[in-house]
């Protein structure tokens, strides 16, 4: 059942705009006859330089509106300087009333450069259909007359390159990009941070708003985390096209930067300096290494399966194996993650904790203990012959030296899956070796 209808309008030639009344009357009173609900929301998208010409927008449509009251009170007509732009605003109109059907009615000429800015912009959460803009005998040129800057966008990179200059023109949004730093890594070889909430353009209130993951079950595109991530390089000192992150399978595998990649993988390590890696996480713990003897580093993410299955360690093996680290000398931080306070998991996984330390089980008899996969982490790495003070977790106890937050705690500051559900954002730790 379609929820809401676009009428693209962007491409009409200026000398058409005295017959976009019957042109909109027309489609108007089709929908109002075909549609499957009463009142379907209708956006109009409309070029900015019309804007002035029909002497604003909304009151130069009442005409063709006045037989059409229940679409009135849905309708808004969209007008900007470029179809990326007024597209991405229809993105957020829909995005606030969670709507996901989308007929799109629009003359055949702009069919397949709208699908391009519709596969940038919107992920498989949305479904699109499309109808050809009805032009009768008075409106005939429409399916002909296209303005040749309209058409150059038929060109894939060239589309992409606007909406990449749309969204760098978008001021940030929650404040300013702030990074969370470790006393323990040396600054003057490594380059490291972890992301907070604050400093991007994701508006959906569960990714507001420096989102760095994009999934095809959520409504933040690739896009749009590109640019974040652009954004946080910029903030940090990191090339965003040397960038790495780790393939979540919530498992132990490693990636060794420079050698066959797996096709997922839950660590990753390289020596190789100017090169960026990155942890996902939003609950799970983003966990950093670094040798500043050997020069190598390493990045892991770590949820509950990844914690039992060793992956910090699986990490720091690699560094050993691949580099000739030695043990004493790797030091390990770990990032904004879900604490002790919040995290339950059944009774049967829970056990498996129980096993490494009944520490990191509190009301171990209930149906959903209380998880530390903080200190089951640190467990295992001082197991496996990390030094403890190379190891920076919430048992720091210095509030200004404290990286280590509770994600479901800190709305704020953090996302969290635990605490929003499915549409959830994600924050990351990265590190790299200066040049």
């Amino acid at each position: 059942m379609v929820e809401a209808i676009l009428i693209d309008l962007f491409s009409l030639p200026a000398n058409l705009q005295n017959n976009i009344q019957g042109l909109l009357c027309n489609t108007l009173e089709t929908i109002e006859k075909c549609s499957s609900i009463p009142a379907p929301f209708v956006y109009v998208m409309c070029c900015h330089s019309q804007r002035c010409k029909w002497k604003g927008e909304q009151e130069s449509l009442l005409p063709a509106l006045r037989d059409f009251q229940s679409l009135k009170k849905r309708l808004e007509v969209v007008h900007a300087l470029s179809t990326a732009a007024a597209l991405y605003t229809i993105k957020q109109r829909l995005d606030e009333k969670d709507l996901s059907v989308i007929k799109v009615i629009l003359s055949s000429v702009r069919k397949d450069a709208m699908k391009v800015y519709i596969d940038h912009l919107f992920t498989s959460v949305y479904q699109f259909e499309f109808e050809d803009l009805q032009a009768t005998s008075d409106y005939e040129n429409l399916q002909i007359a296209e303005p040749q800057s309209e058409g150059q966008m038929q060109d894939v990179a060239l589309i992409q390159s606007e909406i990449q200059m749309y969204l760098e023109s978008l001021p940030s949004l929650n404040g300013e990009l702030t990074i969370l730093r470790s006393s323990l890594i040396p600054d003057d070889i490594f380059l490291h941070g972890f992301t907070t909430r604050a400093g991007g353009i994701s508006y959906i209130p569960t990714l507001s708003s420096c989102n760095l993951f994009s999934s095809s079950k959520r409504r933040d595109p690739q896009i749009v985390v590109k640019e974040n991530l652009r954004r946080l390089a910029n903030a940090a000192g990191f090339n965003p096209e040397t960038f790495h992150r780790v393939k979540i399978d919530h498992a132990n595998a490693v990636c060794i930067m420079g050698k066959t990649e797996p096709d997922s993988y839950d660590g990753i390590v390289t020596n190789q300096k100017g090169v960026t890696i990155a942890a996902p996480g939003a609950d799970c713990i983003p966990v950093l290494f670094a040798d500043p003897v050997r020069k190598a580093c390493g990045a892991a993410h770590s949820g509950w399966k990844g914690t039992l299955l060793g992956v910090s360690m699986a990490t720091v093996n690699a560094m050993v194996s691949e580099y000739g680290c030695n043990l004493k000398d790797i030091l390990v931080v770990l990032g904004p993650s879900v604490g002790p306070c919040c995290y339950k998991l059944p009774h049967e996984s829970a056990k498996e904790f129980h096993r490494i330390d009944p520490s990191c089980v509190r009301l171990f008899d209930s149906s959903d203990p209380y998880i530390d996969i903080r200190r089951a982490t640190r467990i295992l790495l001082e197991s496996g012959g990390i030094l403890p003070e190379n190891i920076q977790d919430d048992s720091v106890t210095d509030q200004k030296q404290n990286i280590t937050f509770c994600t479901a705690c800190h709305p704020d500051k953090f996302y969290s899956h635990f605490r929003d559900g499915a549409n959830f954002g994600t924050q990351i730790g990265f590190i790299s070796i200066k040049d």
